[in-house]
């Protein structure tokens, strides 16, 4: 984890009774202080435009400029030069592999570990910032070459987390079981954020916000709950340990 880093990661861009982004706004706008221009990055979706038209509309009560990376002659250059990135939600597995394919991977990875770009996720944008895709919900609709992501945290996130549901007559796995699973081969905390709730780092410092608190597993210990505001500085002094079942 590098000191310096300014990250927004939001479960999700949508919650029940919101706007699209409407529920985060004074975060957002507290995240993008003194930015004028934020390059969106809609590669989770197949329609780049109408996606980035779509943030735009939703942002227009700040005053900042929404510029699709898509539209740039050059992506990478385009990361280089800007101050605030946002990774959109959609399909985390499209998301990578475009990422990589553009070579859009590093180029933000780097700028974003040396403060020099603020990091917004959400939902699959948010997948993009842990070390691996491997806990994101989404159908495998794309190959990317790995599943090795940013990296910019040392412990993986869950977005869109969905309690379990002891009236559901649904039998197959919930949320938690899946995530019980995963630990089962890796060594590595889970935090399963609730629609409508974020996580902010900033600095060496993190803390949960949002309408909802979050849910955090680790391998060989009960599920903790955690509400918003909670300080989880703890995370971010983690290592990964991946593929070592127990």
């Amino acid at each position: 984890m590098n000191d310096g880093m300014d990250l927004l990661l939001l479960s999700s861009s949508r919650t029940h009774g919101y706007g699209l982004l409407e529920h985060a706004r004074d975060e957002i706008a507290e995240f993008l202080a003194g930015v004028t221009e934020l390059v969106f990055v809609p590669y989770a979706q197949r329609d780049h435009d109408g996606y980035t038209a779509t943030v735009a509309e939703a942002l227009r009560p700040l005053p900042i400029t929404v510029t699709g990376v898509h539209t740039a002659a050059d992506p990478v250059a385009a990361i280089g030069a800007a101050r605030a990135v946002f990774v959109g939600g959609g399909n985390s597995f499209r998301l990578l592999k475009t990422l990589q394919d553009t070579g859009l991977l590093p180029a933000v990875r780097d700028r974003v570990r040396t403060g020099a770009l603020r990091y917004m996720g959400a939902s699959a944008g948010t997948n993009m910032a842990c070390p691996t895709l491997r806990t994101t919900n989404d159908m495998p609709i794309a190959e990317p070459s790995s599943f090795g992501a940013l990296g910019l945290l040392p412990f993986q996130i869950n977005p869109h987390y969905v309690d379990p549901d002891p009236s559901s007559t649904h039998m197959g796995e919930t949320r938690e079981q899946r995530i019980t699973e995963f630990l089962e081969d890796n060594d590595v905390p889970v935090l399963g954020i609730r629609e409508g709730g974020w996580l902010r780092v900033r600095d060496a410092a993190a803390r949960l916000g949002g309408l909802k608190g979050s849910r955090l597993f680790g391998r060989g210990a009960e599920p903790r709950e955690l509400a918003p505001g909670e300080d989880v500085s703890f995370l971010l002094s983690g290592t990964p340990r991946f593929d070592v079942p127990g």
